[in-house]
C-alpha cells in the first residue's frame, strides 16, 4: 500500500448580510453532512483557485478569497479510510445564482444565528469562527 494523503480545498463564504454558505454532501467522505463547500485540489491549479472553482461548481456562486483560515486534517484508519489535509478559506460572494450543483445535494444561505440548526461539526463551527475574525465580521 503506497497511498498518499489528497490536498482540499474549501471556503467560508460570506453573503451580502452575514449569512454563511453551506452545501449538504452529496458524495464521500461526509455524504448527506452540511459543511461548507470545497473539494479536491486539481493538477496545476493554485489553492485560492481550487477553492473558487469548487464553490462555483457546487454552489453557482462566484467568490473573491479574502484571507486564509486554517489547515485541517481529516482522515480515517484503515485500508478503505481517507486523509485529506484542507485549506479553508475565508471568501465573500461576488456574484452568481445559487443552485447545488457537482458534488452538493442542496446548497443553501444560513443566518448565523440559525447554524446550529445543521448540525456542524464543533470543528466547522470553530473555523467558521475564525473565517468571522479574519475577516472582521460581526459574531
Amino acid at each position: 500500500m503506497n497511498k498518499r494523503p489528497l490536498i482540499g480545498v474549501g471556503a467560508v463564504v460570506f453573503g451580502a448580510g452575514e449569512e454563511i454558505l453551506l452545501i449538504k454532501r452529496g458524495k464521500a467522505p461526509n455524504y448527506g453532512r452540511w459543511m461548507v463547500p470545497g473539494g479536491t485540489l486539481e493538477w496545476g491549479e493554485t489553492l485560492e483557485e481550487g477553492a473558487i472553482r469548487e464553490v462555483r461548481e457546487e454552489t453557482g456562486i462566484e467568490i473573491e478569497i479574502e484571507a486564509f483560515v486554517e489547515i485541517i486534517e481529516a482522515m480515517t484508519p484503515g485500508e478503505d479510510g481517507y486523509h485529506f489535509v484542507i485549506m479553508d478559506y475565508a471568501a465573500r460572494a461576488v456574484g452568481g445564482t445559487l443552485a447545488a450543483g457537482s458534488d452538493a445535494l442542496e446548497a443553501v444561505w444560513v443566518a448565523p444565528q440559525a447554524l446550529r440548526d445543521f448540525d456542524l461539526t464543533p470543528e466547522l463551527l470553530r473555523v467558521i469562527e475564525k473565517a468571522r475574525r479574519a475577516t472582521n465580521r460581526r459574531p
